[in-house]
C-alpha cells in the first residue's frame, strides 16, 4: 500500500488493490509526485487510520511494517504518531532525503536504528539502499514471524475504533475574520489528549494545538481573514489514535470603511469623512487628480 503526504495525506492505493509484483511496479510508475508541505505526524495517523485497518487489506496476522519517505523535517509533532504506531507494534523504517532532519528520523524510526534508518543526500542515490532495505525487511519480518510462532503476544490494531474511542459532531462558531471557535462531543472513553490541526486549504503553514483529553472545544485565533481553513481533531490514546473529525469554513472579510463623503472643499484642500472600519487601527488615504486633470 503507498500513501503520498503533503499537509493533507492521500491514500494512492491499499493494500489489498494489487496482488502481482508487476501490477504494483505499473502503479509506481505512474504515480504523479505530490509536493506540498511535511506534515509527518498527521500521514502516519492517516496510515494508523486508514491504510492498516482490515477493509484496507491489512490481515491481523500479518507483520505491520510502515516505510517513511521524507525530504525534510516535519511541521507537525512526527514522534508522537510514531509511537502511537510502535505501541502497537508496528515496525517504522525512516528514509531521509537530501534536506530531512536525521534526528528526527531517528526518533520516529523502530529500534534497532542502525537497521531502520537510512539518509542519503539525493534522490538518485535511493537506488543504493534497496538491496540492503529489502534484505532487512524480509530479516525483520521472519524475526517477527519466528517470535509469534513461540508464543509472544502481539497486538491487533483496533478493527473499528467507533464511539468508544472517536469524538463526533464538530462544530465550528463565532467566526470572524481572524478566529473562530470549536466544539464537539468526546468519545464514550475519554483520551489522553486532542491533536487539532488547521491550514488554509489553497497551501500554507500548518499548525496545531495540542489540548489534554478533558477539554472539548478551543478558540482559534491570528488567522488570516477571507481564507477557508480545513480542520481536524484527533483523539490521542496510550495505544491509538481513534478517528479523527474534520471541517471547514472561511473567515470573514475583513470589515470595509462606509459612507465616504466630502466636504469643505477649498482651492486646495478637501474634508473626507467615514464610517470606521470595525478592528481597524490606522487607514491609509489616497488622493490623485482625475484622469483629464491637474497633476497629482
Amino acid at each position: 500500500g503507498l500513501s503520498q503526504y503533503s499537509s493533507d495525506p492521500r491514500t494512492e492505493w491499499d493494500l489489498s488493490a494489487y496482488s502481482t509484483r508487476d501490477q504494483v511496479l505499473e502503479a509506481v510508475r505512474n504515480l504523479r509526485y505530490k509536493g506540498g508541505n511535511t506534515f509527518t505526524g498527521l500521514a502516519l495517523t492517516h496510515v494508523l487510520e486508514q491504510n492498516l485497518k482490515p477493509d484496507a487489506g491489512a490481515r491481523l496476522e500479518a507483520e505491520k511494517l510502515v516505510i517513511l519517505l521524507t525530504d525534510g523535517k516535519s511541521q507537525d509533532d512526527a514522534n508522537l504518531a510514531a509511537q502511537t504506531l510502535k505501541n502497537l507494534g508496528i515496525e517504522i523504517f525512516a528514509i531521509g532525503v537530501k534536506n530531512a532532519d536525521e534526528a528526527e528520523l531517528k526518533q520516529v524510526a523502530s529500534e534497532p536504528l542502525e537497521l531502520t534508518v537510512y539518509n542519503v543526500l539525493d534522490f538518485p542515490l535511493l537506488s543504493s539502499l534497496v538491496g540492503r532495505l529489502t534484505q532487512v525487511l524480509c530479516t525483520r519480518i521472519k524475526e517477527k514471524s519466528n517470535k509469534e510462532n513461540t508464543g509472544s503476544t502481539v497486538k491487533d490494531i483496533p478493527v473499528n475504533t467507533g464511539p468508544q474511542l472517536s469524538p463526533t459532531d464538530l462544530k465550528i462558531s463565532a467566526v470572524t475574520s481572524k478566529s473562530m471557535h470549536l466544539t464537539w462531543s468526546p468519545p464514550l472513553r475519554p483520551p489522553k489528549k486532542y491533536r487539532i490541526l488547521y491550514y488554509p486549504s489553497k497551501g500554507g503553514m500548518p499548525k496545531e494545538v495540542v489540548l489534554d483529553g478533558a477539554v472539548s472545544s478551543l478558540r482559534l485565533s491570528n488567522l488570516t481573514s477571507h481564507t477557508e481553513y480545513l480542520v481536524s481533531v484527533f483523539p490521542i490514546y496510550d495505544t491509538v489514535v481513534g478517528d479523527g473529525l474534520r471541517g471547514v469554513t472561511s473567515t470573514l472579510p475583513l470589515s470595509s470603511p462606509r459612507s465616504l463623503r466630502v466636504s469643505e472643499l477649498s482651492h486646495n484642500s478637501i474634508r473626507l469623512s467615514w464610517k470606521a472600519a470595525q478592528g481597524a487601527t490606522q487607514y491609509l488615504v489616497l488622493c490623485s487628480a482625475a484622469p483629464d486633470g491637474a497633476e497629482d
